[in-house]
């Protein structure tokens, strides 16, 4: 059995299982993170996000697979019956984006389910997450790199029903700049704002709203935009305190067994002190705060 303090992943995402009463952590395995190998993507067991069985292996890549590194950011999503697992992949002299793999269930195997990422492929892209609007129609909000644009886009792209490909053209929601808290990233030369890992939530009263990942002052921090309109498409307006701000980050919500909601994430943020996270969240009219 494992610890939390034992599991070395960043970008810690959870998958609670009823039928199992156990929940499932997948994440980006933290000892590859920034290499120009990857071997795949595992997951663990918990009954009570304390102690933990593992790893299991969720995903290796099959024969001909167009990735071999940077393996970022595993979601898995409960979509139509079936398990999703959406993922940030890149190879050389390919841009990065997110695939979308599936499987009959939480423990994989996951496979591909379309030839290649369903983001642009001319873009820079990462950190794909699964969004359901209320006509039922799947959208995946994904970050446009910093890398490419300079100022971090977080976008949104509508999804055919089957999660096999993109439909339409992909649509700004905000700069990581509009954030008053963010500030710009000198890394290697280069500078610009970061936009990480958007997770979409819906609160009690309707009201819709994205976490995400950037820098401030605290170093690696959770800020939150709101949608004016209750939609993905927006218009979002930043919430001007971040959610977190204590080098740590990349972030999804769930809720326990007993009904609580939480925060999972990733703290600190470099390598390789990186583990995972689980606090307590309240939720207020408009927004979250750490309980």
């Amino acid at each position: 059995m494992l610890k939390t303090t034992d599991i070395h992943i960043r970008d810690p995402f959870v998958l609670p299982v009823p039928a199992e009463r156990r929940y499932y952590l997948y994440g980006t395995t933290g000892s590859e993170t920034w290499g120009h190998f990857a071997t795949g993507f595992d997951y663990y067991t918990s009954p009570d996000l304390h102690t933990w069985e593992g790893p299991f292996p969720a995903f290796r890549p099959p024969a001909g697979f167009w990735s071999d590194r940077n393996y970022w950011a595993p979601e898995a999503h409960v979509y139509r019956g079936r398990c999703y697992l959406f993922a940030s992949f890149k190879a050389e002299g390919v841009c990065r984006g997110t695939q979308i793999l599936a499987a009959d269930s939480p423990q994989g195997p996951f496979l591909p389910i379309s030839d290649g990422p369903v983001t642009p492929r001319d873009w820079e892209c990462l950190d794909g997450t699964l969004f359901v609007d209320a006509d039922d129609q799947p959208w995946i909000a994904f970050c446009h790199e910093w890398v490419q644009v300079g100022d971090g886009e977080i976008c949104a792209l509508r999804l055919s029903t089957d999660l096999t490909s993109a439909v339409g053209q992909s649509q700004v929601l905000f700069h990581a700049s509009e954030a008053p808290w963010a500030q710009e990233l000198n890394s290697k030369g280069r500078k610009g704002y970061v936009t990480d890992g958007p997770w979409l939530h819906r609160l009690a009263n309707g009201g819709l709203i994205i976490l995400w990942s950037s820098f401030s002052t605290g170093g690696y921090t959770v800020g939150i935009a709101a949608s004016a309109s209750g939609e993905i498409t927006g218009p979002w307006q930043q919430v001007p305190q971040p959610l977190y701000a204590g080098d740590g980050g990349h972030c999804m919500t769930f809720r326990t067994f007993a009904g609580q909601l939480m925060l999972a994430y990733h703290r600190p943020n470099p390598t390789p002190d990186e583990r995972p996270y689980f606090v307590p969240l309240r939720e207020g009219a408009a927004s979250l705060e750490i309980a």
